[in-house]
């Protein structure tokens, strides 16, 4: 299965640059914010697939328009053939802007979706927009990850935590993939294509990412 993943900047090669059948046999869409609207609207038309959201903290425009033909799966775990998807958008707050959480509010959140994850049998991987504290984030007060995120990942042990926000283009000089026990955390930043095999009864595969 191909799993598209798209985070905080748009991709010339899948915008600008389109051509008919680049986004062939992908199966489904996740963003991990921080994208303009029109661009998610494109994907989920040229791709013919359903693309899957969450919030950046520089997503207040889908407050008025949100992405069309998309959905947002904020606080939601939601089966998307056979794998299990939570998202949980935002970042840590910094400053008054919208979506940032302290890392209080992160926790409750997480609290009251757990309900949802057991009913669901578990949860395969988790989209946020920060990434997990001491994997993957910086140490700048707008880009530090949440710490409730990592007991979470203890108990639920998801293949994936996927994040964006952190650009290494900003001169974020951090590693795009790291592991943290049983749960890849990638950095999804841009694009890429992440393989996965959707039968839970299988062995699990090798972890692969194709990165342009």
């Amino acid at each position: 299965m191909k799993i598209l993943l798209v985070a905080d900047e748009e991709s010339k090669y899948l915008w600008d640059y389109y051509q008919p059948g680049k986004l062939a046999g992908i199966d489904f869409m996740l963003s991990c914010g921080d994208l303009k609207q029109e661009y998610l609207e494109f994907l989920v038309t040229m791709g013919g697939k359903p693309l899957y959201y969450i919030h950046g903290n520089h997503d207040k425009g889908y407050e008025s328009f949100p992405p069309e033909g998309c959905d947002c799966i904020e606080d939601e775990v939601v089966n998307l053939h056979g794998i299990r998807v939570l998202g949980l958008g935002g970042c840590i707050r910094y400053n008054p802007g919208p979506y940032q959480y302290t890392e209080q509010e992160m926790e409750k959140r997480v609290r009251r979706v757990e309900k949802k994850i057991r009913k669901a049998g578990g949860v395969d991987i988790i989209i946020t927009h920060a990434p997990p504290r001491g994997y993957g984030d910086a140490e700048d007060n707008a880009h530090r990850g949440f710490e409730c995120f990592l007991p979470l990942m203890d108990k639920y042990r998801p293949r994936y935590l996927i994040h964006g926000h952190v650009h290494q283009s900003y001169g974020h000089n951090l590693p795009r993939q790291v592991q943290y026990g049983e749960t890849t955390v990638f950095n999804a930043v841009g694009y890429h294509i992440l393989d996965i095999d959707p039968l839970p009864d299988q062995p699990q595969p090798k972890k692969r990412f194709l990165f342009w």
